[in-house]
């Protein structure tokens, strides 16, 4: 059996792939990220191809948009510095949750859940302090729908340049790690989405035994962003990830990652 036999045996139909992109530099405010991820792409995996979906971490997005905030600029509200005394955390770093809340949820034995300004609740409001610099904190995109819009434009130019017609030929799926409300442990999720729908509707479908579906609507652009962070993973370094084999099986439509959100007359648990 050839190598090549091999390895179109070992992909039968149906398969979905996760790439792993290497090779991406350290990210910094300003950088041309459209170029940096479609070189990582190229030389680490050749290219893509026709219903890929990219999956980027929001913070190299965050990093070329200038979402780094200096905590050395930070003064600490009388609100953050009684938090942080209480619970041995950085006020400053608290502050900058605060001031990227829209709403607070619970602050509770050190641990503040927030809604951000884009309608995501989350632990601190999405502010993150790994894998920065010392004094250094990372904050969300501005518009992650956006950010997605932009790498997937890139990307099309530049791998598919003949491309024409209001489908795309790709992906792009923006990616941050939430927890769940009685789970443990935490998940990839998209927060910005482009070129997908990030819901499949399977309401008004019939199951192999006949019955209708009523409530069947799977996050699947959460499904994607969770599989990706398979072989991006926190220690890897590895920002991009590329998600082959994927296919659509209810709408072919591009949605947005605001769609993810639930209505607020819908939230039990709030």
């Amino acid at each position: 059996m050839t190598g090549e036999t091999h390895n179109r045996m070992s992909v039968p139909a149906g398969a979905i792939q996760i790439l792993p992109v290497d090779g991406l530099p350290e990210v910094r405010s300003g950088d041309p990220l459209l170029q940096m991820i479609g070189d990582a792409i190229e030389s680490s995996i050749g290219g893509i191809v026709a219903g890929d979906v990219v999956a980027v971490t929001h913070k190299v997005v965050s990093k070329a948009e200038g979402g780094l905030i200096d905590l050395r600029t930070i003064e600490p509200s009388p609100m953050a510095n009684r938090f942080a005394k209480e619970w041995a955390k950085d006020a400053r770093q608290v502050e900058v949750v605060l001031r990227h809340s829209k709403r607070i949820i619970r602050m509770v034995r050190g641990l503040i859940i927030a809604e951000t300004r884009h309608g995501f609740i989350c632990a601190n409001a999405g502010v993150d302090a790994s894998n920065v610099s010392e004094d250094i904190v990372c904050i969300l995109p501005e518009d992650p729908d956006a950010s997605a819009e932009a790498v997937r434009e890139g990307l099309v130019r530049r791998f598919f340049p003949d491309h024409e017609g209001e489908s795309s030929p790709i992906g792009v799926i923006v990616t941050d790690s939430f927890g769940r409300p009685w789970r443990n442990g935490i998940v990839n999720v998209a927060i910005g989405v482009a070129g997908i729908a990030p819901l499949s509707d399977y309401r008004g479908q019939y199951d192999p035994s006949g019955y209708e579906m009523r409530a069947s609507i799977l996050a699947v652009a959460d499904e994607l962003a969770s599989a990706a962070e398979l072989v991006m993973h926190k220690l890897a370094a590895r920002p991009v990830a590329v998600i082959r084999g994927y296919v659509p099986q209810t709408d072919n439509r591009s949605g947005t990652g605001l769609e993810l959100i639930m209505p607020e007359d819908r939230n039990l648990f709030i």
